[in-house]
């Protein structure tokens, strides 16, 4: 099937904030636009107006629900189908079920994308609200081998549609090999500063770097509710001279920030397939991450990556020290990973992608 004349209303995040979601939502739709789709943004992230809204806990979603109600009914009537970026919690309740609903009503095919890390805790609180939704969607894809099986478990086929890395950003130019013992090694964390990403962890683990490689540095990037606890951590740690916290970082100055590193660390307590894992890969970054959900089922332990239990600072230094005192094992990670993330590349996905939408359309 050829994207060319399909009219596909996009519904999801969009920038800001330049979280995996968002970016992958705004990614498919120029590449859809790029092979002649028509592609309608329906953004369920909206900026509050007035933006004093915002500021107004209860009140604030439905400035942002009825307009979004709207744009939802009026598309229905020029699109084909609607692809939904769907999300666990609230998100489900107040932007995905709605789509599927007015998408029944209108009579138009619905997809499902999922794409929570956290969907068997919500599904095991709230699958009774969840079901009758899902059953009314055309198809239900997820990204990864892991939702696969939260699905499958409670009786749902999904189709598995892999996230898609951008190689013109985050491309494969020559890096020199991992930096010898005596030298000044970047460590990178490139989540956002939010407890299930387990930064604590990470600068846990860093302290134990530090005593190997005193010259060793950490960049924190990403922006979140636990900045001021993780700089109060790093003060008590004794390493807030050598711990950046960039804030949130554009993706021109992401893909900077992964040439400039010698490691990248994924700390994260819950995931599903985390974007920055891929563009860590496509940039020749050698990767120490935690074992956690989807984690395992995009990178192997030992041939493309490091894996190590959550919540574990000293497995996580043991792991990174490895690297550090191996450039040959470092280097051996980098390749493979180059390699494997090939798979994620829109070539290779967009097969899959379109023949979900073919699908429904004929259903």
């Amino acid at each position: 099937m050829k994207a060319a004349g399909l009219r596909i209303g996009l519904i999801g995040p969009l920038p800001p904030p330049s979280g995996g979601m968002a970016n992958q939502m705004l990614q498919l739709a120029r590449l859809l636009r790029e092979e002649d789709a028509t592609v309608e943004l329906i953004q369920v992230n909206r900026p509050y107006h007035p933006h004093w809204v915002g500021r107004l806990k209860g009140i604030r979603a439905g400035f942002r629900l009825l307009p979004y109600l709207a744009h939802l009914w009026v598309s229905a009537s020029r699109v084909q189908l609607f692809h939904v970026m769907a999300n666990s919690g609230w998100s489900w309740h107040l932007f995905a079920a709605p789509a599927i609903w007015i998408a029944r009503i209108r009579n138009i095919p619905v997809i499902i994308n999922y794409r929570g890390g956290e969907a068997d805790v919500f599904f095991s609180k709230a699958f009774f609200w969840v079901r009758p939704s899902l059953h009314r969607a055309d198809a239900i894809v997820v990204p990864s081998g892991f939702l696969e099986a939260v699905f499958g478990k409670r009786g749902f086929a999904t189709s598995i549609v892999p996230n898609i890395i951008d190689l013109s950003r985050f491309g494969m130019p020559t890096r020199p090999a991992p930096l010898p013992k005596a030298s000044f090694p970047h460590i990178i964390v490139t989540r956002n500063l939010e407890p299930i990403y387990d930064n604590a962890t990470a600068l846990r683990a860093f302290t134990i770097i530090k005593q190997a490689f005193p010259a060793a540095k950490l960049t924190l990037a990403g922006s979140g509710p636990e900045r001021r606890m993780l700089e109060e951590l790093a003060c008590r740690l004794g390493v807030a001279d050598v711990v950046a916290f960039t804030g949130r970082v554009d993706n021109e100055g992401m893909a900077a920030l992964y040439q400039s590193a010698d490691i990248m660390i994924n700390p994260s307590l819950v995931d599903n397939m985390p974007i920055s894992l891929l563009e860590a890969l496509a940039s020749r970054v050698p990767v120490v991450s935690t074992d956690v959900g989807g984690v395992p089922f995009m990178v192997e332990h030992e041939k493309t990556a490091l894996l190590v239990p959550p919540q574990n600072p000293e497995a996580m230094a043991n792991a990174v020290l490895a690297l550090l005192n191996d450039p040959a094992k470092a280097m051996q990670l980098s390749k493979a990973g180059v390699e494997a993330v090939q798979r994620y590349t829109w070539p290779n996905v967009r097969d899959c992608l379109l023949r979900v939408y073919k699908q429904a359309l004929q259903k």
